[in-house]
């Protein structure tokens, strides 16, 4: 019989194609969400086959019934975006520290021995060595970044006292249908789209040579399905990345259309680029989808872009205030 799953931030990006790939393997699957960034209707083809739960993991006490069979959590819920953080940090630390240690407390009470977490490559703030390995030095750049690192220590800190078989995986850069188009640092992908519907200028940070891995999220789900089972993971973390680095110019160049360009935002690393040689000789996963392929696939679904937020370099010069305010102390 297959185990009982629960996916935090199940309706959010990651999460619901997550979701959609575990009912497909005859998994029974409960969400845990709170709708802040992710929505029911991300799930609006399983949602009759799933349970769903909306509450918010940094103040939920886990006490619902549906929750009793539970054998393995995958912990995606949290919150994302680097000015925000900035703003208001309390709310960061509080759904992605708090919000962890709440998780896990929900494992350990519960005897669940297995949990998989999404971690981030802001970790690694601006490495010196590319492809990045997990033996970089950790370099928090912004509460954001901290607070996904410090949810990563608890996890690996409870799966050594307490026996509790942990993953963690820092996502490089995920993109793919239904990706956050929110937020002026929200994902290039969902505000450059958004920008091409409305025959607006793609907005480039910088000169547009800074590079990033951008990860498909198809190959994202492929790994966490694939590392549930592995015992050689337990207690470990790993870059979950696409084997390549892009610049946003050669993004802009496939999407086809004009730029327009704002300063370069202090802090930001140049590359990122994730060495993917452990998950690959752990697990035996290496990423299916290049970056021109994933971008086929997102223009073939154009249609949740059209009414998503236009950002203009003006708004989101305004929108990124507290980042160079911050940066100039």
């Amino acid at each position: 019989m297959l185990d009982n799953i629960l996916i935090t931030g199940g309706a959010g990006f990651i999460g619901s194609h997550l979701a959609e790939k575990l009912v497909k393997l005859k998994y029974k699957i409960t969400i845990i969400d709170n709708e802040h960034s992710g929505s029911k209707k991300n799930l609006s083809s399983i949602l009759k086959k799933i349970n769903y739960i909306k509450k918010d993991i940094s103040k939920y006490d886990f006490t619902d019934k549906r929750l009793k069979k539970i054998k393995c959590v995958y912990h995606l819920a949290g919150m994302s975006d680097i000015v925000p953080s900035i703003d208001n940090p309390r709310k960061y630390f509080e759904s992605n520290v708090k919000g962890t240690f709440n998780v896990l407390e929900f494992c350990r009470k519960n005897n669940i021995k297995r949990l998989i977490y999404a971690a981030s490559s802001s970790c690694y703030g601006k490495p010196n060595k590319f492809p990045t390995s997990e033996t970089e030095k950790l370099s928090e750049e912004y509460p954001y970044a901290l607070s996904k690192s410090l949810g990563e220590q608890l996890v690996l800190h409870w799966g050594k006292v307490y026996d509790l078989n942990v993953t963690s995986l820092r996502l490089f850069n995920v993109y793919g249908p239904r990706v956050r188009t929110n937020g002026a640092y929200g994902a290039v992908f969902g505000v450059f789209l958004a920008q091409k519907i409305n025959n607006k200028p793609f907005t480039v940070v910088g000169d547009g040579r800074q590079k990033r891995d951008f990860t498909y999220i198809n190959d994202v789900v492929d790994v966490m399905v694939k590392i549930k089972e592995k015992k050689n993971t337990f207690n470990d973390f790993f870059n979950i990345g696409s084997g390549n680095s892009v610049s946003i110019n050669k993004i802009t160049q496939i999407l086809k259309g004009t730029k327009t360009f704002i300063p370069k935002r202090p802090g930001e690393p140049d590359i990122t680029f994730a060495d993917i040689s452990k998950i690959n000789k752990r697990v035996g996963w290496k990423p299916k989808f290049n970056i021109k392929e994933g971008i086929s696939i997102m223009m073939q679904n154009l249609d949740e872009w059209k009414k998503a937020p236009v950002w203009t370099p003006k708004k989101i010069k305004l929108a990124t205030y507290s980042w160079f305010k911050y940066l100039k102390k």
